[in-house]
């Protein structure tokens, strides 16, 4: 399948490089510069600059373009795609039928992951779309498929929001780390192993039950447990969620 990736920032760039392996693909973006720099990175992509009418007639679309910018691009699109999927957050279907035309309409919410093939995409739309897309998408990571764009919304907040979330206590460890007298490079290879770890471990077990195999009565995990819970650190991860997830709302609004 060729895919058409309308957009040149960092998440068309992460989803090149996860689908090159299996798709042919092709990216529009206004930014030559930036499409230039894209191409020397991913050569196997074709890059072409969106200064002029584009015929989208039958094209596989991927829309990565920023919510705000919907509709200087939309402009410079004709035609009716075959499949239109957007990335776009807190940006209804609804919404984006106003601007173009296509047969189908699919929103996800992929992450930054995707580059190296580990998105956790969450995807909804129309349900004739619905196995095309997870197959897509299956191809960079794991899907998600959910009934509503309101649980997408909320999905984005996690898994399209969560990565920043998670470099800062990523970041976070590390220091601890570095201030205690480690260096700076066994800390962030430690850190890197240590996630990676448990994303494994995540897969067949819960956050609780995970918690609580490592805690010892008396030991140095329930030591650094109390100090997170002092801090309020589950209390801000649930706002941190709760920030995000207003703010796709918001969005969606305008």
């Amino acid at each position: 399948m060729k895919i058409t990736l309308i957009g040149n920032g960092m998440m068309a760039r992460a989803l090149a490089k996860g689908l090159i392996e299996s798709h042919e693909v092709e990216i529009l973006g206004r930014d030559e510069a930036k499409l230039e720099k894209l191409k020397e990175v991913i050569p196997e992509v074709e890059v072409k600059v969106l200064d002029d009418i584009e015929d989208i007639t039958n094209k596989n679309i991927i829309f990565c373009v920023k919510p705000y910018a919907l509709q200087s691009v939309a402009v410079r699109l004709e035609g009716k795609a075959n499949l239109f999927i957007s990335i776009l957050a807190g940006t209804k279907i609804e919404s984006l039928k106003k601007h173009i035309s296509a047969k189908t309409y699919i929103r996800v919410m992929p992450n930054v992951a995707a580059s190296i093939k580990k998105s956790m995409t969450t995807i909804t739309g129309d349900r004739e779309a619905k196995n095309v897309a997870l197959e897509l998408f299956n191809s960079i990571g794991k899907t998600l498929w959910v009934n509503t764009e309101a649980q997408l919304d909320i999905a984005t907040a996690v898994a399209g929001s969560g990565p920043a979330f998670l470099a800062l206590v990523a970041e976070g460890i590390a220091d601890g780390a570095v201030k205690a007298g480690l260096e700076r490079e066994f800390s962030t290879y430690l850190v890197q192993g240590l996630f990676e770890g448990v994303a494994g471990l995540l897969e067949k077990n819960h956050p609780a039950v995970l918690k609580d195999s490592v805690t010892s009565p008396g030991g140095t995990t329930i030591a650094g447990v109390a100090a997170l819970e002092e801090k309020g650190v589950r209390d801000a991860m649930i706002k941190a969620i709760e920030a995000a997830h207003d703010k796709a709302v918001e969005i969606s609004k305008k």
